[in-house]
């Protein structure tokens, strides 16, 4: 699947060559989406996927800490040495001997591997725990990016949707005008209309063009907005697949919906693994004031020259106890604390806002369904009404006034029709967002 879309997007951005986009592409929202989460996408999915790598190595960091640290020296000197700077500065109360001042030429040759190892450090231990939770951190972080991209991605092409739509009945609109534009005229030719019929139909023949030039910008406008958000080139030409229709679903309970947003939401773990990670660091933080015990070791061979060099070593152990350090480990803990505190309210925030979230979704598709049904409704009604109209109107019972108001009628009908699907789809795309199963919804 990912090779295909990979084939799909260069296809998608002819104009990025440098040449026209010869054809009109189809467009679902599952494949918008797919390409927008692509790293040839949505920039924000390749930030994510460095961000991981990053918090990866820190861990690595982290981790290098509890490894040994080997490293390997040769030397090869050739010095004198001042014996006064060392303290020698004495006669020796034996005729004939002295100690020299200058000691030297001499030469040294030494060739050794030192290896040092934590054997004991709680503090340490503790921050390469937060560093592992970070990379957990930065994984959520990841699916909320998916998250928020595919959200952005649907609601874009929900707009799309709309625009499409509200096109189509700018041009139904423009065709009824001038159907009733001909009538008017024939019957004028026929000598059963007046002149100020056909004037009031041209008017509104005028006025339903102007908002068809409206609905085409609008149109373009979407469009772009629609290829920004996938990551394309605004050269590109994409013809949506799908329509703005109204196709009810069983939305459960609240409760459900709460359960499912608790354990879903990416955003809510991710807080609560960045509150995990300031507890450890705080902890990590606190244990500064314990022992810390390392181990170390040498060997090698050392002497005047390379042949006739003989082999030494050292090992031994070492404890570091802390004692003393002008109070700067406690403003560190005092700081630590701090933060995993911020982390906790901003956890408890985290999850009020998710249930926020979901209250209002919830709320949001109940009001749009019944929206939905109620504007389809009218819309039936005001064209039974136009329809109604214009056989009074060939039938020469009434004048173009009454059409003309049950045109307009029409008009706002299909537009509040419109803007109660968008509603509706866009309800869906904030419950499915707020449950956390936004990539469900794309893929039904």
């Amino acid at each position: 699947m990912r090779a295909a879309l990979l084939m799909w997007i260069p296809a998608l951005a002819v104009a990025q060559e440098g040449g026209p986009v010869e054809g009109v592409l189809p467009l679902t929202l599952k494949h918008a989406v797919e390409i927008a989460l692509t790293p040839e996408g949505s920039p924000r999915v390749s930030l994510a996927l460095e961000t991981i790598k990053q918090a990866e190595m820190r861990k690595n960091e982290a981790r290098a800490a509890f490894l040994p640290d080997v490293e390997a020296s040769v030397n090869d000197r050739r010095q004198t040495t001042n014996l006064r700077a060392f303290g020698f500065n004495f006669a020796i109360p034996i005729p004939g001997l002295s100690i020299p001042t200058i000691v030297g030429p001499f030469s040294v040759f030494d060739a050794r591997a030192t290896a040092s190892q934590t054997v004991f450090d709680f503090s340490t231990y503790k921050r390469f725990q937060a560093s592992k939770v970070n990379i957990e951190t930065a994984r959520t972080d990841y699916d909320t990016t998916r998250n928020q991209i595919s959200d952005q991605v649907a609601r874009a092409y929900a707009l799309t949707l709309r625009a499409d739509a509200a096109l189509d009945a700018a041009k139904a609109n423009v065709d009824l005008s001038q159907a009733l534009l001909k009538s008017a005229q024939d019957q004028k030719d026929a000598g059963t209309g007046t002149g100020i019929e056909v004037v009031r139909a041209q008017v509104q023949l005028a006025n339903d063009k102007q908002r068809l030039v409206v609905a085409e910008n609008d149109r373009r406008r979407a469009a772009l907005n629609l290829l920004r958000v996938m990551g394309l080139k605004l050269e590109a030409m994409v013809e949506l697949t799908d329509k703005l229709a109204y196709h009810p679903v069983e939305i459960g309970t609240i409760e459900a919906a709460l359960a499912d947003a608790r354990k879903i939401r990416p955003e809510l773990k991710s807080q609560q693994e960045r509150e995990s990670s300031a507890k450890l660091s705080y902890d990590a933080t606190k244990w500064e004031r314990l022992p810390s015990v390392g181990a170390s070791a040498d060997y090698g061979s050392i002497g005047s020259e390379l042949v006739g060099s003989m082999p030494t070593y050292t090992y031994g152990l070492s404890v570091r106890v802390p004692v003393f350090d002008g109070g700067r480990r406690d403003a560190r803990r005092i700081e630590s604390l701090s933060q995993y505190r911020q982390e906790r309210t901003r956890t408890r925030d985290v999850e009020q806002q998710v249930e926020l979230d979901v209250r209002l979704a919830f709320d949001s598709v109940r009001s749009a369904a019944t929206e939905v049904q109620t504007a389809q409704e009218g819309a039936q009604l005001a064209e039974q009404e136009v329809a109604q109209a214009r056989r009074r109107y060939e039938a020469g019972v009434t004048n173009s006034i009454e059409v003309t108001d049950a045109q307009t009628r029409l008009d706002r009908a299909r537009d509040n029709q419109i803007n109660a699907l968008y509603d509706y789809n866009v309800a869906r795309i904030d419950l499915a967002t707020a449950t956390g199963k936004i990539r469900e919804y794309v893929n039904q």
